[in-house]
């Protein structure tokens, strides 16, 4: 009889308390993520609208920031998993050591672009004077100081990885927690700080970074055995870092499109109004709370699914799909209920004007048509990334914000107005959903089904 305190949970646990086990303690922290994203825009619009613009515009460096790290840290995670999975302690140390490496590298890279072309960026979209301000000041303090989320995110990967979401539940719940607190009392001053506006949001949200990376760290020195993290002789390899970025670059480059796609749209709706630009930016911090869960069980199941794949277990792999699926949807459908009944009262939340009103309810009711699809989207990007196939989601992810929403976008705002624009997104999303349906077969066939049981 098979005991389970010789095997990693992954390959032994029931499949439905595997799933809540691993995801369950990502989705809270990623909800809480998604809380202090949207309580931040309510302070910074309580400034004025022209800051809730800004912080909009800055959204696509910060996606960006995001997609670096988290693209490495599933190239990491899916590296990882997979060797624990084979019994290679050795070289899961090795993904472990250089992924730190590499967060390192990505802090550097971005202070550059921060000290160098925060200005630029503002400029190339807006001549609002207060809004390049405003902005400058956020993404300078947000860039500079990045080594707190690419850090903490890889530290993150790595409890992931090995089982203990928990942990990582307590590091990003803190850390937004103490940006939630810090917000109120940087932006206006409160309680014998100098009141320092949109750069006290931004110094709020590095402040909860920081502290995310330091307790992380610790967890993982204290309390995570699976993997040891001493950099003492440490040599990058050419080969892990290879390894990593063979599934890592697919998944940033995945999600840095989103970024271009953003910044495209926030063009595209300039033509209008900075409110029309602020509509978009609101939904972005609104829709989090609805995906936010879904990609907590995103991250949740790709080490399940890698772990199973490096023991060849067939029906592991499945059943942990089908119910990912199942749960994916349902959330989706909740979050579509949200948006369509109550679209003006979630605007409400950020001091809407009547003309953001009217902009922004039939844009909520309209984008929210696409998240049933994009549930099934995300999930079953999972199966690519952890079975080593990220570049499926990579054309998934080209295919829907480039070749669809920014064209569709456009010709809709030239030939039928901003009303209309919106429409582009569900449409996208059915191109994203077939491709979806297409690859998830023929991963399937190719190298699921030749598993033995």
């Amino acid at each position: 009889m098979e005991k389970v305190t010789k095997e990693n949970k992954m390959g032994v646990m029931p499949i439905p308390k595997l799933i809540v086990t691993m995801s369950l303690p990502i989705v809270i922290s990623m909800l809480v993520q998604a809380l202090y994203n949207i309580i931040d825009s309510i302070f910074v619009a309580q400034i004025n609208e022209n800051a809730l613009t800004a912080v909009s515009l800055v959204f696509p460096v910060q996606n960006l920031m995001i997609a670096i790290a988290v693209g490495t840290g599933v190239g990491i995670n899916a590296l990882l998993s997979r060797n624990l999975g084979e019994k290679n302690f050795e070289d899961a140390n090795l993904a472990a050591r250089n992924g730190l490496f590499l967060a390192l590298i990505n802090s550097v890279f971005m202070a550059l672009i921060g000290i160098l072309a925060s200005k630029t960026f503002f400029t190339m979209q807006t001549q609002e004077q207060q809004i390049i301000q405003y902005g400058t000041q956020y993404m300078t303090i947000i860039t500079v100081l990045s080594i707190g989320i690419f850090m903490g995110i890889t530290l993150e990967r790595l409890l992931q990885a090995t089982g203990r979401t928990f942990y990582t539940m307590l590091t990003q719940g803190l850390g937004a927690i103490i940006n939630i607190i810090l917000d109120p009392i940087m932006i206006f001053g409160l309680l014998g700080f100098p009141r320092m506006g949109v750069a006290g949001a931004a110094l709020a949200t590095v402040t909860g970074q920081f502290i995310a990376l330091f307790l992380s760290l610790y967890f993982n020195i204290r309390k995570n055995p699976d993997i040891n993290i001493n950099m003492k002789g440490f040599r990058p390899s050419k080969r892990v870092i290879g390894s990593i970025y063979q599934v890592g670059v697919p998944a940033i480059i995945m999600q840095a499109i989103g970024s271009v796609m953003v910044f495209g749209m926030n063009k595209i709706l300039l033509m209008f109004s900075s409110t029309a630009t602020a509509v978009f930016g609101v939904y972005f911090k609104l829709q989090s709370f609805i995906f936010m869960p879904i990609f907590g069980l995103n991250n949740g199941i790709i080490p399940i699914i890698a772990y199973n794949y490096g023991a060849r277990n067939k029906k592991r792999i499945l059943s942990s799909v089908n119910l990912g699926i199942t749960i994916s949807v349902s959330i989706m459908f909740l979050g579509v209920l949200l948006f369509q009944l109550f679209p003006a009262q979630l605007l409400g939340f950020f001091d809407a004007s009547e003309h953001m009103l009217e902009i922004g309810v039939p844009a909520l009711r309209i984008i929210s048509l696409c998240f049933i699809p994009a549930g099934y989207s995300i999930l079953v990007g999972s199966v690519f990334q952890s079975l080593g196939n990220g570049t499926y989601s990579l054309f998934i992810s080209v295919a829907r914000q480039l070749l669809v929403i920014l064209p569709v976008a456009f010709f809709l705002a030239k030939v039928f107005g901003l009303h209309m624009v919106w429409w582009a997104i569900p449409s996208a999303e059915i191109v994203s959903f077939t491709m979806s349906v297409l690859l998830y077969r023929r991963i399937r066939r190719l190298k699921i089904n030749p598993l033995q049981d």
